[in-house]
């Protein structure tokens, strides 16, 4: 029987994101490492491998396939109550001690990360997606970034098919990366962990690049939303979750900023769940440095009116909401019925 590492091997194409160095070596384009890998070795995620001078990147099968609420993404601005096939592949750029998709985020990394790949063309997939009525199709569970090429092949076929379609990112990029899926992306989602660079540091990666993906994801026109888990300890006081908001609101005010609750897992079990104060205090904190639109997530019916849309003109109640489910929906051609003002999203 083959390791998972030599069955993923299998599965790959030649990537296209990447340069050819001198002496068989090469530079992966795909998140902000910039990995140079030299012949016979993988770069930091585990499953973009220099073989012979070429950069083989994952293709044909998927690790999670799941239906969900695009709600659930976490997605409020981006046609509400659809259903988002969601897929994910194996590995990723970051080794996040708290992540809940660890089975399939660490394989290569984690020996108990035992996830298998299943095989699946993309025509298969986007099938499925409109068999289910799903609406959007999303890139997820695994870092998106890293398999792009992949990403990008079922994407074709789906706009092909009338769906929208998503990334849910770390938003370690690159201007290569982002000017690559641009075409084919239009909803991308970026989980900003914290605002400190020696945090981002123990999760694998630098808050600089993440700071930089973030204005440019915004200026290509992506349809952008943001979401903080709110750790205990971690990333939780008012001076971080201030600086972080600050920074959304000088992009745009307009900018969705999800702050959802922490649980214990995977290998964070030492900290605290989130409590509802702390997640109300993290809503109106953004609220105070001029985000139009904060939402508190992961605790559904417990955060007052902190999962709901309103009218920042007028405060009208636009879009209501308990956990994942839309329980009422008043926008009219996306602008607020009452005073007519447009509300920032992907309506129809």
């Amino acid at each position: 029987m083959s390791t998972l590492k030599e069955a993923l091997e299998t599965l790959t194409t030649e990537g296209i994101l990447y340069e050819k160095l001198d002496n068989g070596r090469l530079r992966c384009f795909a998140c902000g490492h910039r990995c140079v890998i030299f012949d016979g070795l993988d770069g930091i995620c585990r499953v973009r491998f220099n073989r012979g001078g070429k950069l083989l990147v994952p293709h044909g099968y998927a690790g999670a396939l799941q239906l969900d609420p695009v709600e659930k993404k976490p997605f409020f601005h981006a046609l509400p109550g659809a259903l988002a096939m969601s897929f994910g592949m194996l590995g990723c750029d970051f080794h996040c001690g708290y992540c809940q998709n660890w089975v399939t985020s660490q394989a290569l990394r984690d020996p108990d990360a035992v996830a298998p790949p299943h095989l699946l063309t993309a025509e298969q997939f986007v099938a499925l997606a409109v068999s289910q009525g799903a609406r959007i199709v999303t890139s997820t569970y695994n870092e998106p970034l890293i398999t792009s090429e992949w990403a990008v092949e079922i994407f074709k076929l789906a706009r092909n098919a009338g769906l929208k379609t998503s990334y849910v990112s770390n938003g370690n990029g690159t201007p290569e990366v982002l000017e690559y899926i641009k075409p084919w992306v239009d909803l991308y989602k970026v989980d900003l962990k914290s605002f400190q660079d020696r945090s981002y540091r123990k999760l694998g990666g630098l808050l600089n690049n993440v700071l930089d993906t973030i204005p440019r994801l915004y200026a290509m026109g992506f349809w952008l939303e943001i979401v903080t888990l709110v750790i205990p300890g971690f990333n939780d006081s008012n001076e971080e979750l201030r600086d972080m908001a600050r920074f959304l609101a000088r992009i745009s005010p307009d900018i969705p900023w999800h702050v959802t609750a922490f649980h214990q897992d995977y290998k964070m079990t030492a900290a605290d769940n989130t409590p509802v104060a702390a997640l109300v205090r993290a809503v109106e904190i953004g609220k105070s440095e001029g985000l139009n639109f904060v939402y508190a997530g992961n605790l559904p019916s417990r955060v007052g009116n902190w999962e709901n849309t309103y009218c920042p003109g007028c405060n009208e109640l636009l879009i209501e909401r308990s956990g994942f489910r839309v329980r009422a929906m008043r926008l009219k051609n996306g602008t607020c019925p009452k005073c007519s003002r447009p509300i920032p999203g992907v309506w129809n």
